[in-house]
């Protein structure tokens, strides 16, 4: 068995939370991949020779949370002397995963109210959210459904 594997056993034997596990190893791996893709643009690694006087190197991070299925990450994201590294995994802006917003929709399809849904995905996610954000989560997904359903066929 390798680590995460015995990581789980534990947590299921001692009755521990899987969710938080889940969390913190995706919170590590995308941390990892996001250093890994600012040395990629570089083309050198941390501390190498390479890199001094090249004209570009790194220059800190700045922190930034993302709400999953599996609670909030905190994501550092760095940043390079000249700002030109602009990071392609994860996307702008973005504060939530698809599939929580997508849960959200199905629910409003199905006629449950936004303080109902708001009380079901902080249950289930353990962040709350405000009746007039998932309104406003629905609204701009069905005027973007409306549009698709009215732009001509070519």
């Amino acid at each position: 068995m390798n680590d995460f594997t015995t990581e789980i056993v534990q947590t299921l034997v001692t009755k521990g939370d899987l969710n938080e596990l889940f969390r913190s190893h995706l919170e590590k791996a995308i941390n990892t991949l996001l250093r890994t893709e600012l040395t990629a643009f570089l083309d050198y690694e941390k501390y190498d020779r390479t890199g001094f006087n090249s004209g570009n190197s790194r220059n800190g991070s700045y922190f930034r949370s993302i709400k999953t299925e599996y609670g909030e990450l905190t994501l550092e994201i760095p940043r390079d002397r000249n700002g030109e590294f602009k990071q392609q995994t994860l996307p702008a802006y973005k504060r939530t995963n698809d599939t929580l917003e997508t849960t959200i929709i199905h629910l409003f399809e199905k006629g449950v109210t936004m303080s109902e849904i708001a009380d079901l995905i902080e249950k289930m996610y353990g962040h709350h959210y405000t009746p007039q954000t998932m309104s406003n989560m629905t609204k701009v997904l069905t005027e973007e459904v409306n549009a698709f359903k009215i732009q001509s066929l070519k």
